[in-house]
């Protein structure tokens, strides 16, 4: 049932993309250019993401932490403000005090995210679950055994630059 409810979220990624205008892949010139989807298969979505698509390890080092992260890109729009992919992270707890920045969608394949806003009220994100954060939220990203998930970024300020 997990994999049903994220194929139907893929399906409206993809055309999100193709009504927006940007281009998932494209096969021939500029003038006969053919649009193409971009599929996520159940083993992308199981971590086989990280070897089919361009994946990126972070190790960070923030507020006194250290934790691992994986990131495959598997969209990016020309405009670079539209992004798209499978993102994987260690445990980590941040205190967010400036602006997210980012409008993202999220949708958890593993593990568990609690998300503490400023005022108090908290919201736990696990798998099969999906959550939006504003680009102006604040508060306190808890994840004590990490996670797995899709994410969805739409960058209002211009090129996302990491």
């Amino acid at each position: 049932m997990q994999f049903a409810r994220t194929s139907v979220f893929i399906s409206a990624l993809v055309l999100a993309g193709f009504s927006l205008g940007w281009m998932a892949s494209s096969v021939g010139d500029a003038k006969n250019q053919v649009v193409l989807p971009i599929k996520l298969t159940q083993s992308d979505l199981a971590g086989g993401a990280f070897e089919r698509f361009t994946s990126v390890d972070i190790t960070h080092e923030m507020a006194g932490q250290t934790w691992e992260t994986k990131d495959a890109e598997i969209f990016l729009s020309p405009d670079k403000q539209f992004d798209a992919g499978v993102y994987k992270s260690g445990p980590v707890r941040l205190d967010i005090t400036e602006d997210y920045g980012l409008q993202e969608f999220m949708y958890f394949l593993e593990g568990r995210v609690i998300l503490t806003s400023r005022d108090g009220s908290s919201v736990e994100v696990g798998p099969g679950e999906g959550v939006l954060i504003s680009a102006d939220w604040q508060g306190i990203w808890d994840s004590p055994e990490g996670y797995r998930k899709i994410y969805v970024i739409y960058s209002p300020n211009g090129p996302i630059t990491e």
